[in-house]
């Protein structure tokens, strides 16, 4: 089964098939993505609360966006009107990495068939295709959603162990990984003996690349098949789409959730300034 869904395509499924869309409009420097939703959104798409329903942020100490609980996410997946079975797709505005939130989330519970809107937003409207306005208020659903495997993610211990037998990829921005600045969490760095591959790297104008290169870039960076392959980045956000990226590959990738901004409160020590920075992009 396809991780991506192209807009025509999520069209044309739209006439035939009940499909669930989900608006995870969000990102850090404007979090609150719902007056964007009500201006402009797929017709029928449930605007999701990323902070309040795709995180738990109780205890800083688990980082900036901790997973929700069985019971929180469940609780909100019926509020989008989610039953069992349903084909399910979300979408962003900015290169998926909100979405792929929504859509490991998702999968990790059990829900079979979601998909991301590939390119998002700005994909849907490049192909002139129509959006509505408003609030959708669906009625409540009746999924039931599983506990996430503990296999599918890492703690802290174990993704400081984990470079001595596997990969474990820093997915955030060059300088953010060498050190050089650190605009939102403690401590400057990254997790010694990790290799940063930016997730933007697996976009090509706003949509992935192909398999083939995908799976180019990863093993570029050590992670050739039957690697044990984690990933990080600043709270577990953009890990996702790393996760995500790998999954249309065929590479299974364990997620960090925490993240740095975990590590950079627990742990407070951090490889800074290694020259040169082993920095991974595109093949």
């Amino acid at each position: 089964m396809s991780h991506l869904i192209a807009a025509r395509e999520l069209s044309d499924l739209l006439i035939d098939a009940p499909v669930r869309l989900l608006d995870v409009r969000w990102r850090l420097d404007r979090p609150e993505g719902r007056p964007a939703y009500l201006d402009g959104h797929l017709p029928g798409a449930v605007y999701v609360d990323f902070d309040n329903e795709l995180a738990d942020r109780g205890d800083p100490r688990r980082g900036r966006h901790p997973l929700p609980t069985r019971e929180q996410l469940q609780a909100a997946a019926r509020r989008w009107g989610l039953h069992p079975g349903d084909t399910v797709v979300a979408y962003d505005d900015v290169q998926s990495v909100a979405a792929a939130r929504a859509w490991w989330l998702l999968t990790r519970s059990g829900v079979a068939d979601v998909r991301v809107l590939d390119g998002g937003l700005r994909a849907w409207i490049a192909e002139e295709l129509p959006l509505a306005l408003g609030d959708v208020q669906p009625r409540r659903g009746t999924i039931e959603l599983h506990p996430i495997p503990d296999g599918s993610r890492i703690g802290i211990d174990e993704a400081e162990a984990w470079p001595r037998s596997g990969v474990l990829l820093d997915v955030r921005a060059a300088d953010r990984y060498r050190g050089d600045v650190e605009p939102l969490d403690p401590v400057a760095g990254h997790i010694p003996g990790a290799v940063n591959v930016p997730t933007t790297v697996h976009l090509d104008a706003g949509r992935f690349r192909s398999p083939e290169e995908i799976r180019a870039t990863f093993a570029a960076a050590g992670a050739a098949e039957g690697t044990r392959v984690a990933a990080y980045c600043g709270s577990g956000v953009a890990a996702s789409h790393t996760v995500l990226a790998g999954a249309i590959a065929g590479i299974d990738v364990v997620l960090y959730p925490g993240s740095w901004s975990e590590w950079s409160r627990r742990r407070r020590y951090a490889a800074i300034g290694q020259t040169p920075a082993r920095v991974v992009l595109p093949v």
